[in-house]
């Protein structure tokens, strides 16, 4: 189907079409929707692209992992919308969706800040559904996952020629109950496994591991609202990582790293601030 012919089908479902009585109006009003990623907090990390769109927006609907410093990028006329949902509450999700319409449909660019990438665990591809059925134009701008700048921020280099080859990505959010469609078995093979929200549940997520093979002496790490003034990174073993996250009262954001990768990391660390002082040696 041609664009023009897919852009008909939907107004015909969801108001006049192109060419009928009305819809000369409704093109002339209807705004568009800009889902921007924002990576994991600093503003500094921003795409250029994340940071001009959200630039020209009208209205703005952030998340609750949004720094200050990507708000105060827009415009002094923009309409700041806070849609944040607490962690293990998704129960605004249609509340969202319904806004974005609304405000588009009012001739407004709608700029969707979300944290990390919209596409990752971010419900993105659900709300570009959501809009596309109801006709309203949107565009996508991906954003730094916390699953790779995360480890970085911690000195931690996700995959290594000595240590690993392959990482996989899993949600820890739903590790337990039914929701949980994680095939363990797979993951445990992987070299490197990034868990994102899952400090609730990272003692079903080191159980689950050991229990599919992996040994309860691989290294693994928490961290702890990386790129921002709570930073705070924890270490231990699949053995031991739940009782030092508890004991360090971590919360979330935060992201779980499991592998040899994470053994590597004090030699990193040593290397990057060697390297700092000699850059301020050199000032």
């Amino acid at each position: 189907m041609a664009a023009t012919e897919l852009w008909a089908a939907r107004m015909s479902a969801n108001g006049p079409v192109p060419g009928t009585a009305g819809s000369e109006a409704i093109m002339e009003k209807m705004g568009k929707v800009v889902l921007v990623g924002a990576g994991p907090g600093d503003p500094d990390l921003l795409t250029i692209r994340a940071v001009e769109r959200i630039s020209i927006g009208d209205v703005l609907v952030y998340d609750r992992l949004i720094q200050q410093g990507v708000l105060a990028l827009a415009k002094p006329s923009a309409e700041k919308i806070y849609m944040g949902k607490a962690p293990g509450h998704c129960t605004r999700q249609d509340e969202i969706q319904a806004l974005l319409v609304e405000k588009a449909r009012e001739g407004k660019t709608v700029i969707r800040i979300k944290g990390g990438d919209p596409f990752l665990f971010g419900r993105g591809g659900e709300e570009v559904e959501y809009l596309a059925e109801h006709g309203i134009p949107f565009e996508v701008v991906p954003g730094v996952s916390s699953c790779l700048s995360a480890p970085l921020s911690a000195n931690i280099a996700v995959t290594h020629r000595d240590a690993s080859s392959s990482v996989v990505i899993v949600t820890g959010h739903n590790a337990e109950g039914n929701g949980d469609r994680v095939n363990w078995d797979a993951v445990a093979k992987i070299d490197t496994g990034v868990f994102l929200m899952g400090v609730h549940n990272v003692e079903t997520i080191a159980r689950k591991l050991i229990a599919a093979g992996r040994s309860p002496a691989t290294p693994a790490a928490m961290i702890q609202m990386a790129y921002w003034d709570g930073e705070h990174v924890v270490t231990g073993t699949l053995e031991n990582i739940a009782s030092e996250v508890r004991r360090a009262e971590i919360e979330p954001p935060a992201t779980l790293v499991v592998g040899e990768v994470v053994r590597l990391r004090e030699k990193l660390q040593r290397l990057i601030a060697s390297n700092l002082e000699q850059k301020e040696v050199c000032v």
